[in-house]
């Protein structure tokens, strides 16, 4: 159905109606699911992605993106088929979570340093979970296993690189940005030489910068605040009226042959809408339910994102010419590869010593408190995680170069 449809129109408007009576009718509800909404905006999103918006600005600001365009130039294009550009994309939005790796794709579309489709690309894998939000809170918070952090991060970052690999093959014959210039320069050198210009080409004292950097973030994170808060409402109103108990005897009978638990139809529908209650209620399961299962149905609403982040997104790019139609296909891919993974990867990894080391019970009491330590083994995980993940970006770049100099087929 066309976005200029009439019937869409009509649809659109009968559905917002609906939803207005809906909040009359269930006012006390709608009133504490906002609040809630409000409460996890203020005490985990804002404080977690303020810092990173505010810093990607400044970075961008300071020309670190065309040094990463420059540097990983010859790796990003046969891999992802996206210029280097956007391996600062990858770095940022894999250890900032959704949706910092739309804005900053955005930007960089402005900016024209990406075309439509390797913006699409782009932002298609490069939008995942944060590894403290994957560790901390998934892993530690709702299945109180560090083993399970682990697995949860690899089957999650490694899917979306695959993925990554996959939509290189999106729009094939679409244009694509200028490759750099053949040059005898070493590329490092190349790589300073292209932040300094960008540096001076931006010509903001470092205060303006700051300044637009922290107002720039100040308005996406309002705008993500404003979409968690409505989708913590649309969630309790669908519980209220019992359309999510329907919804999930529907997946339990469609998905009941493919050998998935009924129990797990809970996590796939809370997961559908918001990332957080589909990843609590999959650690919630009960304990007939296999462990595997439910770190794969986690894996997959991880890498999913929700219905409340596909809106933030698509809020982020319509400010571009970037179709949010690729975006979503990519969200579903990432979930289905995340999944399989964690079937692939389940045996292998839990039999590693180190690993089993770290494994605590996973059906402990919902009290069970989050000690210093779990959250400071969580960060580290995260920093580790973030670093060796450019840093492989960074030498595999540079073996690329060096192939490519000396002619190595």
């Amino acid at each position: 159905m066309s976005r200029h449809s009439p019937i869409l129109t009509m649809l659109l408007a009968v559905s917002t109606i609906a939803l207005v009576f809906m909040l009359v009718a269930h006012s006390q509800i709608s009133f504490e699911a906002a609040v809630r909404g409000l409460k996890i905006w203020w005490e985990v999103v804002f404080p977690s992605t303020l810092p990173f918006i505010v810093l990607s600005e400044v970075l961008m600001g300071l020309g670190v993106v065309h040094f990463f365009g420059v540097l990983l130039e010859p790796l990003m294009r046969p891999l992802f088929n996206v210029p280097g550009t956007g391996g600062f994309v990858i770095a940022m939005g894999f250890s900032s979570g959704y949706p910092v790796a739309a804005k900053l794709t955005t930007r960089l579309r402005e900016q024209g340093n990406v075309t439509k489709a390797e913006g699409e690309r782009l932002v298609a894998f490069t939008t995942t979970g944060d590894p403290l939000f994957v560790m901390g809170a998934v892993a530690i918070g709702f299945f109180h296993s560090e083993q399970m952090g682990i697995i949860l991060s690899l089957t999650h970052y490694l899917s979306a690189v695959l993925l990554g690999i996959l939509f290189r093959l999106h729009a094939p014959s679409a244009t694509i940005s200028k490759p750099l210039e053949k040059t005898k320069m070493a590329l490092p050198i190349r790589a300073l030489q292209a932040m300094h210009r960008a540096r001076l080409a931006d010509r903001r004292p470092f205060g303006k910068l700051m300044g637009d950097a922290v107002q720039s973030a100040l308005t996406t994170l309002f705008m993500i605040g404003g979409f968690i808060i409505v989708f913590s409402v649309i969630i309790q109103l669908f519980q209220a009226i019992h359309l999510t108990a329907f919804i999930i005897q529907v997946l339990a009978f469609v998905l009941g042959p493919f050998g998935v638990p009924p129990a797990l139809s809970q996590s796939i529908v809370s997961g559908l809408f918001e990332v957080t209650l589909g990843a609590q209620a999959a650690s919630e399961a009960p304990a007939a339910v296999p462990i595997v299962w439910k770190a794969a149905i986690a894996s997959a609403v991880l890498s999913w994102g929700g219905l409340s982040v596909h809106a933030q997104v698509a809020s982020i790019l319509s400010a571009t010419d970037i179709r949010v139609m690729p975006y979503l296909i990519g969200r579903s891919i990432h979930a289905l590869l995340a999944a399989v993974l964690t079937f692939i990867l389940w045996g292998p990894l839990t039999s590693l010593a180190w690993l089993k080391e770290k494994s605590v019970p996973v059906f402990l009491p919902s009290t069970t408190g989050l000690t210093v330590s779990h959250w400071w083994d969580a960060f580290l995980y995260s920093g580790v995680i973030a670093v060796i993940g450019t840093s492989l970006l960074l030498l595999g770049s540079m073996l690329v170069r060096f192939l490519h100099s000396h002619k190595i087929r």
